[in-house]
């Protein structure tokens, strides 16, 4: 165990010695998503409509025992036989704060942060803390958890006083703590402006300093951590810096134009959307760390017989992108350790309680192409195309590409807006009423199936970083 620092473009221990760190984000945790574990919508919605459904009590018991069994001992010991080292951490300032009751510390925030921190470090992994959901929403995304499309963290001075806030009661807490290697103060922020991003940086990078002078800071690039071009020199005030990209291959995805099949062009085509992301910190000699990347995964009860050859494919692409990693010697964490089947390295058996009961409820949500990330609309694209249609038709072209575009297609600003937030609207309360007469034991055994007792391991994933890990260590 050893204190990490930043050393030129190298992540090195205390005695200099160069330090790659290999692992994968704990998404859905203390940050639900929708697809991750799923619901329609945000987790303060579910969260409300659960408490309505079934009264504060159960409600509140069925979340606590979902944070307690969606990692354990278990999952931190299988994490550490693939040779992998680190779990970045992504939790909702929601656990720490009520926003009624701003700059209030709830300290039972604590509970569950702790209690995955110490299980990790018994085991040797190393973890970074990511504030994946900010007061207001950094991000324009349901994983900002506010329920709208508007990221209006930027917006308000409150919201941006309160993350600071937050941030110094983390550093406080965690100072000293040398299992962690740093903190991830932003998720995937998007400021339209692109200079309110490089001011708040510079506030919390300096409010965490004045507690804790010695963990990793690592902050995201601006419009979903791929740009860092209006960060010019920065840097030159953060001490003891990285900078994360977050490598997602639209190759790795349904919408892709083709089947990834590892051809010349492909590869080129794969390598240069990298150095393009991180090109800035090249310039400057910086150090870079992959936040997120990884694709996602066909499944048989929705893609049938097409499910291996998609996902054969899917193994080409993180192969390719693992080769260009390496020759960067570059510190990764793949999103995601643990779903419902459609990304995560091990997921919830669909023999369990929580996947026989929301069956039905999943088939649906995947018909209706609710959840943005990765969505196979093909069931309803003629449904939404008539009003895409219309606005395109409306709005003059100069006018249509609205920030963040081009992350944000034109069409996929309209189906967001009209799929992913007002229709998974309508099937929050639909999602609750699946626990309505269901007694505490049933309630905890369908929280139970997050166990990793309950889960399934994708295989191939799991036996390509294993022969990755071993590659970089030599």
């Amino acid at each position: 165990m050893s204190l990490l620092q930043v050393s030129g473009t190298k992540i090195v221990d205390e005695q200099g010695n160069e330090v790659v760190l290999r692992g994968a984000g704990l998404g859905g945790w203390m940050n639900m998503e929708n697809f991750i574990s799923g619901y329609p919508g945000c987790e303060f919605q579910i969260r409300d409509a659960l408490a309505e459904a079934i009264g504060s009590e159960k409600s509140e018991f069925f979340f606590d025992k979902f944070l307690e069994y969606f990692f354990t001992d278990a999952d931190a010991e299988f994490f550490k036989s693939l040779g992998l080292n680190c779990i970045r951490l992504p939790f909702n300032y929601h656990h720490f704060e009520d926003d009624m009751n701003p700059r209030v510390l709830k300290e039972s925030g604590f509970k569950h942060l702790d209690r995955v921190i110490d299980i990790c470090a018994k085991h040797g992994i190393y973890t970074i803390l990511d504030l994946h959901t900010a007061p207001g929403g950094q991000n324009t995304d349901w994983h900002a958890d506010h329920g709208s499309h508007i990221a209006n963290f930027w917006n308000h001075k409150d919201y941006l006083d309160r993350a600071t806030w937050l941030w110094e009661q983390l550093a406080a807490h965690y100072k000293g703590n040398k299992w962690i290697a740093g903190y991830n103060p932003l998720n995937e922020p998007t400021d339209p402006k692109h200079t309110r991003v490089i001011a708040f940086y510079h506030r919390v990078h300096k409010a965490i300093r004045a507690i804790d002078p010695d963990h990793i800071i690592f902050f995201d690039g601006n419009t979903f951590a791929s740009d860092f071009s209006h960060f010019g020199d920065a840097h030159k005030e953060w001490a003891n810096t990285a900078y994360s990209i977050h490598d997602y291959s639209s190759y790795g995805f349904p919408a892709a134009s083709e089947l990834y099949s590892s051809t010349d062009e492909q590869r080129r085509r794969l390598k240069r959307s990298y150095e393009k992301k991180r090109q800035w910190m090249d310039e400057r000699d910086l150090c870079v760390w992959n936040g997120e990347w990884g694709p996602v995964y066909a499944r048989r009860q929705y893609e049938g017989e097409a499910t291996d050859n998609i996902n054969e494919s899917r193994y080409k692409v993180l192969k390719d992108q693992l080769a260009i990693y390496n020759d960067a010697r570059l510190s990764w964490s793949i999103w995601t350790y643990k779903d419902i089947g459609f990304q995560g390295m091990v997921y919830v058996s669909t023999e369990t309680p929580y996947m026989t009961l929301f069956k039905d409820f999943l088939a649906k949500k995947h018909r209706l192409a609710i959840d943005a990330w990765g969505a196979d609309d093909v069931a309803v694209r003629q449904v939404y195309q008539p009003l895409i249609d219309h606005i395109l038709e409306e709005v003059p072209e100069q006018y249509q590409a609205l920030y963040p575009a081009p992350v944000w297609k034109f069409d996929q600003r309209v189906t967001r807006l009209s799929r992913n937030i007002l229709l998974s609207e309508f099937m929050i309360k639909e999602w609750a009423d699946h626990f309505v007469g269901k007694s505490l034991e049933e309630i905890d055994a369908i929280a139970a199936s997050f166990k990793f007792e309950g889960c399934l391991h994708r295989d191939g994933l799991n036996k390509i970083l294993t022969e990755n890990a071993k590659l970089v260590a030599q």
